[in-house]
């Protein structure tokens, strides 16, 4: 009996020390790796033991619930998801460990229409060019896609004063879902922000030779309460066996 009394309390133990190092890791990640993470997040939990909780915002922009902003309000987080170089921005200010940095992902931009109307031409450079002109509204969003769009590629396409009159840069929701409700004709953002949204055609990518590829990147804050684990997810979001699941997102793995 005592030896069984003595087992029952040994297992008690090894079970609390199990339950005392898993950990509450919270998790700030914007849109274009947000759909990866989503899948891959709970898969890490699982195996892990660790509790993931996620906080929504844009890597960048003057939204309230835009990463930098959180992190400036004073809000914690143990992991940053987000474009890569608004996190060397803040790995500039101080505010994430610039040893953590780890490379995730690269997102291209696509094009989504209301479910139910035609594909516009976009394979070329020409075909897209028409395709915006004769667009009577075009929205795209408030992230770096948005901001390459607004500021180089129509330049790039010659149309930059013809677009700037029926171009809007839509804040805080995703691009494709304004699209579905019919607020705008054409919805550009990156890939893996436009495929999960119901209710849109995706088009596809706008050619090579205009595209702005945009590298995710992930860090630990300098205030992490859990960074050792942190780091521990961080390696598995970067790992090889995760790679297939981040291609079916609609983002592209990195060389390494």
């Amino acid at each position: 009996m005592k030896r069984s009394i003595g087992a029952l309390l040994c297992v008690a133990l090894l079970a609390g020390c199990g339950l005392a190092q898993a950990a509450e890791l919270t998790v700030m990640t914007s849109g274009g790796f947000t759909a990866a993470y989503k899948q891959l997040g709970p898969q890490y939990a699982a195996r892990s033991g660790d509790t993931l909780v996620t906080v929504l915002g844009p890597s960048m922009g003057k939204a309230a619930e835009a990463i930098p902003n959180r992190l400036a309000r004073g809000e914690h987080a143990d992991v940053v998801i987000m474009v890569g170089y608004a996190l060397d921005e803040l790995i500039r200010q101080g505010k994430v460990d610039p040893v953590s940095r780890v490379e995730l992902a690269d997102s291209r931009i696509g094009l989504v229409v209301r479910e139910g109307q035609a594909k516009p031409a976009i394979g070329t450079a020409a075909e897209l060019k028409q395709t915006l002109l004769a667009a009577t509204s075009v929205a795209y969003s408030d992230s770096a896609s948005g901001v390459y769009i607004e500021n180089q590629l129509y330049k790039k396409l010659g149309i930059h004063d013809q677009l700037a009159g029926k171009s809007t840069m839509v804040e805080r929701v995703p691009v494709a879902a304004q699209v579905a409700k019919g607020d705008y004709q054409l919805g550009f953002q990156q890939v893996a922000e436009l495929l999960p949204v119901p209710g849109v055609t995706y088009v596809g990518k706008i050619p090579e030779s205009l595209q702005s590829v945009t590298r995710f990147a992930a860090g630990i804050p300098k205030n992490a309460r859990h960074p050792a684990e942190a780091r521990q997810l961080l390696n598995y979001l970067a790992s090889p066996d995760v790679q297939p699941t981040v291609r079916a997102t609609g983002l592209d793995s990195v060389a390494r």
